[in-house]
């Protein structure tokens, strides 16, 4: 193989690589498809041998595997910037739904300027503990509004707590904050045993309760509430949505202190 050849060759080997691993189009048949046609391009006048193609490829990947780090990390910012720009698409279309659900429980200034929603499963350790940030940001800044939102994704009993909190939240939405702490931050797992016992430590009428979990838009609610974290790319808690920005986990409150920050700003 002459120099010229090789060089030419050389000089695409990151883009052969990407497409022989299958990078393009998701599949290996689009890579090879692809791989075929950027040897052609590369030497037009010229037929290279694939085995040659494929030895050049290995062998510069091999002396410099920091090459896939790098298509890997430009892969990665590229997937998280068409994700924020789909989640401002997502928060602008379904805003109200997203920040002002009448079965979400507000704490904090309902009539805050600044709203921080955060989706959360009552049996969700990192939502657990992330309750010493919500008590936190909402004593440090008085213009905040917190809106939790109900997202039990992990499993029945999850479920099953979320449909009495919603219930007591329709029926006492004043002592909801007291109801979300005592819940979150008990000790065990949350069932709806456990959740029916803490409402009616805070005065509600067990009957009553149990009329209202009966309640078809509670479950409604909580579909809606599901597809809404899809679309926003959200599949663990807890999320939060500060602003125009999607914010996913436990990241605690001096990063959500600083979104906050952010979001005044905007305004």
């Amino acid at each position: 193989m002459n120099k010229a050849i090789l060089l030419g060759t050389t000089g695409v080997a990151a883009a052969l690589a990407m497409l022989a691993f299958g990078f393009v189009a998701g599949s290996p048949q689009a890579a090879k498809a692809d791989t075929a046609q950027v040897v052609q391009v590369a030497s037009s006048d010229t037929k290279i041998d694939r085995a040659e193609v494929e030895g050049i490829i290995r062998d510069y990947l091999l002396k410099n595997p920091e090459v896939l780090l790098e298509v890997q990390d430009a892969l990665e910012a590229k997937q998280k910037e068409e994700q924020r720009i789909a989640a401002l698409g997502v928060i602008k279309n379904a805003k109200e739904e997203i920040f002002n659900s009448a079965f979400d429980g507000v704490v904090g200034n309902p009539n805050g300027k600044i709203t921080i929603v955060e989706f959360y499963d009552y049996n969700c350790g990192f939502c657990k503990r992330a309750i010493d940030d919500m008590q936190a940001l909402t004593k440090a800044e008085p213009d905040l509004r917190f809106v939790l939102k109900e997202f039990p994704i992990l499993g029945p009993d999850s479920q099953k707590a979320s449909v009495v909190s919603m219930a007591f939240h329709l029926m006492k939405p004043e002592k909801y904050g007291e109801f979300h702490n005592a819940l979150l931050g008990g000790p065990g797992r949350a069932t709806e045993a456990t959740a029916i016992k803490v409402a009616l430590s805070l005065g509600a009428d067990e009957a009553a309760l149990r009329e209202k979990m009966k309640d078809p838009s509670i479950h409604e609610a909580i579909s809606k509430t599901y597809d809404l974290a899809t679309k926003l790319a959200i599949t663990g808690t807890p999320s939060y949505v500060v602003g125009n920005e999607v914010v996913f986990g436990a990241l605690g409150q001096d990063v959500l202190a600083e979104k906050i920050e952010a979001a005044k700003a905007a305004l």
